[in-house]
């Protein structure tokens, strides 16, 4: 079948794909791997843009726009609009200029985006424009910490990283089109080589941007050991947000970015070498930070422990015992520690004409069990489910209708028993419609800067927080404390809460 209308779930807009018989042999695969989020260095694009775009104006047309300026919708697509903040744009706006005075080129003009995201991520455009998530953000713990990440986006484009990176990957390109015969193996190892040496090099541009970075940063007065202690803090956050336990640097083989620890040590090295100590402007930054929303916007949809609601869309429903969920743009991804099960619910809308139990058998799953077709009921909402095998995994899947739109249920396990058949047919039968007050009673948590009183401990401060699980390591990193260090009376911590 042709391409159907799919609802993003995790953002306003919506998307199209289609979704092929191949794709669902790995689809818990793909689950469990999206659900582990990579290390959240910098995200470079590969451009191949002019210089000529910007920030796209209003009303106009996909066709007007340069293609930097698709991009920028593209962006803000992907990342849930740009996030509004008067106070901490204006303090965003400031430290840019400050970076840019002491940069090796004062002339040139940057625009920052704040992204309405959770995600921990900073990335740049060659025209300028910067963007850094709000996720990130609430992460960093002084104007510093922010500061070396600005500077390092800075740098990407002061370095001309995306035009060199572009010329490397069109001789990449190259390469496999000399070997397209798949039976010359020389050929295959050439691309095999090629593409390491562009991620090395890519690796090596990282690298870069950091010692440039470090550099505009302590240059501008701020502290340069900022750097290694946001990239610290990335690391631990991704070890926090790892579901299965396996190393999060085992991702990064083929990413351009370097393993989080090896970036630590070159920007810890840079930062030393500076012949200034300079400020950390935490009283100021913490002050911007003071009322930012935490975690997913409700509008968008949000995770509570094994819940999951979207108030805008009007509906919940409740994971296995034992998941992990995490709402992306594309889905709502979902995993059990130890990684032997997984979960993906989106949403699309087929034909109006095409029945439930005709859907799932359209050919975007593969497969399918003989006899296992069943037309049920989920949540009271008419539904069609069946079992799929894709060796090694067994997987549930319940189609199920609302209106114009089909919720596509597809749970993985590794193991096929009665009790884990059963765990997955509850989950989909948890979907419910949420009721006018939920709806309009669904507020984003935010973070807020608390004063540290005389006998707070760690544990009584991150037992203050509107988290359901593992309050006190999240507080750590959140704060940037290591497992032994204590904040002492007086200092202003960050808390997460309703």
């Amino acid at each position: 079948m042709g391409s159907e209308s799919v609802t993003s779930v995790g953002h306003r807009g919506s998307l199209r794909f289609g979704w092929r018989a191949a794709a669902w042999r790995r689809a818990a695969v793909l689950a469990l791997a999206l659900a582990l989020p990579a290390l959240a260095g910098c995200s470079s694009w590969i451009s191949t843009l002019d210089q000529t775009g910007g920030i796209p104006e209003p009303r106009r047309t996909t066709e007007q726009l340069t293609p930097a300026q698709r991009e920028h919708r593209r962006i803000l697509a992907s990342y849930g609009g740009a996030y509004k903040d008067a106070r901490l744009e204006a303090m965003i706006a400031s430290m840019v200029d400050r970076l840019v005075a002491a940069s090796e080129r004062p002339e040139l003009h940057y625009k920052v985006t704040i992204l309405n995201s959770p995600a921990i991520n900073a990335f740049a455009l060659p025209t300028g424009d910067l963007y850094v998530t709000r996720g990130l953000i609430g992460l960093a713990n002084d104007g510093s910490e922010l500061a070396s990440v600005l500077a390092h986006e800075m740098a990407h484009v002061l370095a001309r990283h995306a035009a060199i990176r572009e010329d490397q990957a069109r001789r990449v390109a190259i390469a496999g089109a000399a070997a397209a015969d798949p039976s010359d193996t020389t050929g295959a190892l050439a691309i095999a080589k090629t593409k390491l040496a562009l991620a090395s090099f890519s690796r090596a541009q990282e690298f870069e941007a950091d010692g440039i970075g470090v550099g505009i940063a302590a240059r501008s007065g701020y502290d340069p050991h900022g750097a290694p202690r946001i990239l610290g803090a990335m690391g631990r956050f991704a070890g926090l947000r790892s579901a299965s336990g396996a190393d999060p640097r085992s991702l990064d083989f083929l990413s351009s970015h370097p393993a989080t620890p090896e970036r630590i040590e070159n920007a810890l090295a840079n930062a030393n070498s500076q012949p200034v100590s300079g400020e950390r402007d935490r009283a100021e930054f913490l002050a911007a930070v003071d009322g930012l929303v935490y975690g997913e916007d409700p509008i968008e949809g949000f995770v509570r422990g094994r819940r999951f609601l979207h108030p805008k869309l009007g509906f919940a429903f409740t994971a296995p015992e034992g998941f992990t969920l995490e709402n992306t743009a594309q889905a709502v991804l979902g995993s059990r520690d130890g990684g032997d099960q997984a979960l993906r619910l989106d949403i699309v809308r087929p034909p109006a004409e095409q029945t439930l139990a005709d859907y799932l058998n359209a050919g975007w799953i593969d497969n399918i069990e003989p006899g296992s077709v069943e037309e049920t009921t989920a949540g009271g909402f008419p539904a069609v489910t069946a079992a799929a095998k894709g060796d090694p995994w067994w997987f549930r899947v319940v189609v199920i209708k609302n209106g114009a739109d089909v919720y596509r249920f597809v749970y993985a396990s590794k193991t096929r028993s009665a009790e884990v058949d059963r765990a997955f047919r509850e989950s989909a039968n948890s979907i419910r419609r949420l009721s006018l007050a939920e709806a309009r009673n669904a507020k984003p948590l935010r973070l807020r800067i608390v004063t540290v009183r005389p006998g707070d401990t760690v544990e009584k401060l991150a037992g203050r927080m509107a988290l359901i699980d593992r309050q006190v390591e999240r507080f750590r990193v959140l704060n940037g404390l290591s497992a032994t260090d204590a904040p002492k009376a007086g200092d202003k911590v960050k808390l997460v809460v309703e």
